[in-house]
């Protein structure tokens, strides 16, 4: 299954990438500024997000122990 994600990307060239790049500049124009910016917000956010999930995660097999433990 990955060999075939790879394979889809893996013929890429430089001249790929740039029709790409012109097909995004036509379809967002001017406001490709904002949406790189929202974007990047958007993926510190989905961070933070995973970090307090984790958190959450460390902190519940503290307090799981801490129960079944009376001192």
């Amino acid at each position: 299954m990955m060999n075939n994600v790879l394979a889809l990307f893996g013929g890429i060239g430089p001249w790929e990438i740039a029709i790409i790049a012109a097909v995004g500049v036509l379809v967002f124009g001017n406001r490709l500024p904002e949406v790189g910016k929202s974007l990047g917000k958007g993926i510190i956010e989905f961070k933070k997000g995973l970090k307090g999930i984790k958190d959450e995660i460390d902190k519940g097999g503290q307090d799981d122990t801490s129960k079944t433990n009376p001192s």
